[in-house]
C-alpha cells in the first residue's frame, strides 16, 4: 500500500524529472509582454510555482507545461504593467498578504505558515516571489473594484425572502470546480467546446482548467471549493439540480464567457443560521462573482492594447 508520504515523493521525483528535462537549455529571452520580458527561467520558476497548487500538471505533456506556464506569466505581465498605470509600486501591507497566502495553503491541504514554507522550499520555489505573485492579483482586484463597484447590483431583500424560506430545511452544498472560458475569435463555441471535453477525458479536469480556464481558479486546478445551493444563481442551480458527483456541466453562458463545472462532492445539511448574517455572506459572494465577471471584461480589453511578441 502507497503511504501519502510516497505518493508525494514520487511526484516530488516526476516534478524534478520533468522540471530537469523540460528546461535543460540555457536562460534566454522568449518573449517581451510590452517592455516586460519573459525568460525561459521565469517559465521554469512559473511552473515550479504551479506545480505548488496543481501537483497534477506534471502530467502534461512538455509542450503543454511550456505553454499552460507561459500563459500564466503573460497574464501575470499584462495585469502588472496596467496596476503600475495606478500605482507606484507592487507592494501590499502584511496582514493582507497573510490572510491571502493562508486561504491558499489551506486549499491545497497545509494547515500553517512554516509548512508551507518547507513545501515551497522542497519544490524550490522561493516565497518572496510567492509574495510578488499575491500582491499582483490583490492589487489587480483592488483596481478591478475601483473601477467597477459602482456597477454592483445586488438585490438584496429578495436575498433575504429566499434565506426566509429555506431556513431550518435541509440544504445541499455544493464542493465545485469550474472551468472559465471564452470563445476564440477564429473559432466557433462547438469547436472549442470539443477541445475543452477532449483535454477533460484525456488530462483530466484540473489539468485542463489550468490549461482552458482563464480565471483564478486556474492556478489550482479550478477549484472553487463548497457553496450552498442558496448562494448559487438560480441558472447555476438549475444546471447542478440533476447532475451527480464526478459529473461534468454543459457550457453555461456567463456575462463574460462560458462557464463548465464539475461536482467533486455533494451534501445536505440543515440549515439553521440568523438571516441577517448568512444575508451578508451571501451578498460577499454575489460581489465576488460580479467583480470576477467585471475582471475577466476589462482584462481582455487592455490585452487588445499590449503588444506580445514571441522573439
Amino acid at each position: 500500500m502507497i503511504t501519502k508520504k510516497k505518493f508525494l515523493l514520487v511526484l516530488l521525483i516526476k516534478f524534478l524529472f520533468v522540471t530537469e528535462f523540460l528546461f535543460a537549455f540555457e536562460n534566454k529571452i522568449i518573449l517581451k509582454v510590452d517592455n516586460e520580458i519573459i525568460t525561459s527561467y521565469d517559465i521554469e520558476i512559473e511552473y515550479r510555482y504551479l506545480s505548488t497548487l496543481n501537483k497534477n500538471i506534471v502530467n502534461l505533456d512538455k509542450k503543454k507545461i511550456f505553454e499552460v506556464s507561459k500563459d500564466s506569466l503573460i497574464k501575470e505581465k499584462i495585469k502588472k504593467i496596467e496596476i503600475l498605470k495606478n500605482i507606484d509600486e507592487i507592494k501590499l501591507e502584511e496582514k493582507y498578504i497573510n490572510q491571502v497566502i493562508e486561504n491558499i495553503y489551506k486549499k491545497i491541504g497545509i494547515t500553517n505558515l512554516e509548512k508551507f514554507k518547507e513545501y515551497l522550499e522542497i519544490n524550490k520555489v522561493n516565497y518572496n516571489d510567492v509574495i510578488n505573485k499575491i500582491s499582483i492579483e490583490v492589487l489587480w482586484n483592488d483596481l478591478i473594484y475601483s473601477k467597477y463597484n459602482k456597477k454592483i447590483n445586488i438585490n438584496e431583500e429578495k436575498l433575504r425572502n429566499q434565506l426566509i424560506k429555506v431556513n431550518k430545511k435541509k440544504i445541499k452544498n455544493f464542493d465545485l470546480s469550474e472551468i472559465f472560458f471564452e470563445v476564440i475569435d477564429s473559432e466557433n463555441l462547438e469547436e472549442t467546446k470539443k477541445k475543452i471535453y477532449r483535454n477533460i477525458s484525456e488530462i483530466g479536469f484540473e489539468n485542463t482548467a489550468q490549461q482552458y480556464s482563464i480565471s483564478d481558479s486556474s492556478k489550482i486546478g479550478g477549484k472553487i471549493g463548497v457553496i450552498a445551493e442558496n448562494k448559487l444563481s438560480k441558472k447555476i442551480k438549475d444546471e447542478l439540480k440533476n447532475m451527480k458527483i464526478n459529473q461534468i456541466s454543459k457550457p453555461i453562458i456567463m456575462p463574460s464567457g462560458f462557464l463548465i463545472l464539475k461536482i467533486n462532492n455533494i451534501n445536505e445539511t440543515e440549515s439553521n443560521f440568523d438571516i441577517e448574517s448568512e444575508l451578508k455572506k451571501i451578498v460577499k459572494f454575489k460581489v465576488n462573482e460580479q467583480l470576477n465577471q467585471f475582471s475577466n471584461i476589462y482584462f481582455n480589453k487592455i490585452k487588445k492594447n499590449i503588444q506580445i511578441n514571441e522573439l
